[in-house]
């Protein structure tokens, strides 16, 4: 039934010859890996508007001399992974150009502040998405948490699909999105141009605040930063790409800056332009659409792509996620298990802890975007910064040809968001703290988890473990429970290993049922030697490994090995299992830690 259920939500397997047809073209991926960049245009002209207005609603003519200041981060962040996609065609992202020019430590900095990011991103996309429904209908507000939780399950089933199919359904709702405001944009700016906007809406650009400083600005300046989130996720995913996969990577990054840059001036605009100031519970976007169209379709369909960008910008997430964490397990950083692909050629272990994770974000911060965003937004400028400060040792140490402008662009890249990441602390240090907690914590984990894989390669490498030592001989011990067709089948094949001795092992918990046991054994099995154990505490393990451990003790003195069979009989059904006691579990639970103890089960399947 599990296989059948798997069948219908996953998919057919796939054979391993099949993966380059998982590859995806430069459509599918502008949709797929920009969404979440594309999306935050969505929130990100909001966070500039929701600091300013501490000051006045005077003071929005400045959300237009910041949004300048935001595109020229942006076109910096874009040529910069330009170079670092053709730099390091294999994909890796911040994480391995940090590695390999800045050293191992800044490396997983990057690549820790990455992975945190992605499962943000996955909580933050789908909290806003969220957000937009129900601002469209606000009696569904109260069940924004469930509604969220119920997107992220369906996002994941849905990469579990694998990137083709998952990539074919989700560039639709993106590309409908990118149309809604291209019209919005449009109708917005006609209305402006032709005097359909009243004057008195805004303050004149340069109007003299009264309480503005740099501090303020710069703020807002971080704050409207966090529209740029997502923009490394396609130096992560290159292998995604069909070849020539670096070229492809480069024009689809290229395009995404060009369509981030007017979307997110042409929202900044509007919302100057109509005086538009952020509201509890009603999204800037949602404001401006309601402002040009009214209530009709219009507003609708630009609600809801918005809700559908939303929500699918997790999807980056879902790409890119499980393509850093390959690169860290390559490292030997994090578990190989993120090293397998599933049945769909997908990194599926990725996939599944990126939704797992993202759901207890959601529950942790009710599905509140306002609280997701400054720790969302910090864990991807940190790495922005890393990458840039690596191309620059990078040009600096080879000097390539025409290596100057390109140290430049990562110089200024990396400068603009090491200032945006400082803004982010100071100014909203009691939301993004557990950053200096847990990314200190996350890097020592790293290290134990490479240590780990490290000693386990030295003790298991031929060349420089300790030779095997000689086994001499085979000493078998069975725990039997009653003379049954399960002790008689682990018995004879213990007998057919031919051992230098085969012991049976009974615990026994009144001392009457020793008695009647030897003799029962006795008649049934002379020629097996019967150990009876008595428990005075009505434990079968503690006996059981004392007795164990002493014949152990004394095998090892003449090299030889103690195995251990035991019996256990399979119930036809699988829910049968629950009306047993699991002792033959718990034996080799127990046994399993004994460094000499060879475990053998013997299984017994019912037929009824």
């Amino acid at each position: 039934m599990f296989s059948s259920i798997k069948r219908l939500l996953i998919g057919r397997p796939l054979k391993s010859h099949e993966l380059g047809e998982q590859k995806i073209n430069k459509t599918k991926a502008l949709a797929i890996l920009s969404s979440d960049a594309l999306s935050s245009v969505a929130y990100g002209p909001e966070q500039i508007l929701i600091v300013l207005v501490t000051i006045g609603t005077a003071a929005f003519w400045y959300s237009i001399p910041i949004a300048v200041g935001v595109l020229i981060l942006l076109t910096a962040l874009i040529l910069s992974y330009r170079q670092i996609i053709f730099a390091y065609p294999h994909g890796g992202g911040a994480y391995v150009v940090s590695k390999n020019n800045l050293g191992v430590n800044p490396g997983l900095i990057a690549g820790g502040s990455l992975l945190v990011d992605y499962i943000l991103t996955v909580a933050v996309s789908v909290s806003a998405g969220t957000d937009a429904i129900t601002s469209a209908f606000p009696k569904l507000h109260d069940y924004n948490v469930e509604i969220a939780i119920v997107f992220v399950i369906l996002l994941t089933l849905l990469n579990l699909r694998g990137v083709t199919e998952s990539a074919s359904i989700l560039a639709y709702p993106v590309y409908l999105f990118v149309l809604a405001l291209f019209i919005l944009i449009g109708v917005g700016l006609f209305n402006i141009v032709t005097g359909g906007v009243a004057p008195e809406l805004h303050t004149p650009i340069g109007t003299q605040v009264a309480g503005i400083s740099l501090f303020i600005l710069l703020r807002a300046f971080a704050s409207g930063s966090s529209a740029l989130t997502g923009v490394e996720a396609i130096s992560n995913a290159i292998p995604n790409f069909k070849d020539p996969a670096p070229n492809n990577a480069a024009k689809t990054l290229i395009l995404m800056g060009i369509l981030l840059a007017i979307l997110f001036s042409g929202i900044v605009t509007l919302a100057y332009f109509y005086g538009t100031a952020p509201r509890g519970e009603v999204t800037v976007v949602s404001q401006i659409a309601e402002e040009i169209f009214g209530r009709n379709f219009m507003y609708y369909f630009v609600q809801g792509t918005t809700a559908l960008i939303l929500i699918l910008a997790a999807n980056t997430g879902y790409s890119a996620f499980p393509l850093l964490a390959v690169n860290l397990a390559k490292d030997k950083f994090i578990p190989r298990m993120f090293l397998i692909r599933g049945d769909r050629l997908g990194y599926s272990n990725g996939i599944i802890i990126l939704g797992a994770a993202s759901i207890l974000l959601i529950l942790a911060f009710h599905a509140e975007t306002e609280h997701l965003i400054p720790l969302y937004a910090v864990g991807v400028f940190i790495p922005f910064t890393l990458s840039q400060t690596g191309m620059m040792v990078k040009w600096l140490r080879e000097k390539p040809e025409g290596w100057v402008p390109k140290f430049i662009i990562n110089t200024t890249g990396a400068l603009i968001s090491l200032i945006v990441t400082i803004m982010f602390f100071l100014t909203k240090f009691n939301q993004v703290w557990s950053i200096l907690v847990f990314l200190p914590i996350i890097i020592f984990v790293f290290h134990r988890i490479k240590k780990h894989y490290d000693t386990l390669g030295d003790q298991l490498r031929i060349t420089t473990c300790e030779p095997a030592v000689p086994i001499d001989g085979n000493v078998i011990i069975v725990p039997v429970a009653g003379i049954t067709h399960v002790v008689e089948n682990s018995i004879n094949y213990a007998k057919s290993l031919k051992p230098d001795q085969i012991i049976a092992v009974y615990v026994a918990f009144e001392r009457d049922d020793e008695h009647k046991f030897e003799e029962k054994w006795n008649k049934w099995q002379p020629d097996v030697r019967l150990v009876t154990l008595h428990s005075h505490y009505r434990s079968i393990i503690t006996p059981l490994t004392k007795f164990v451990d002493t014949v152990e003790h004394k095998a090892s003195e003449n090299n030889y090995k103690v195995t251990v069979v035991i019996p256990q009989f399979i119930p036809k059904k699988g829910w049968h299992n629950i009306l047993h006691n699991q002792s033959s579990l718990l034996i080799r639970t127990f046994l399993l830690h004994r460094s000499n103890v060879i475990i053998t089960t013997v299984p017994f399947h019912l037929k009824k």
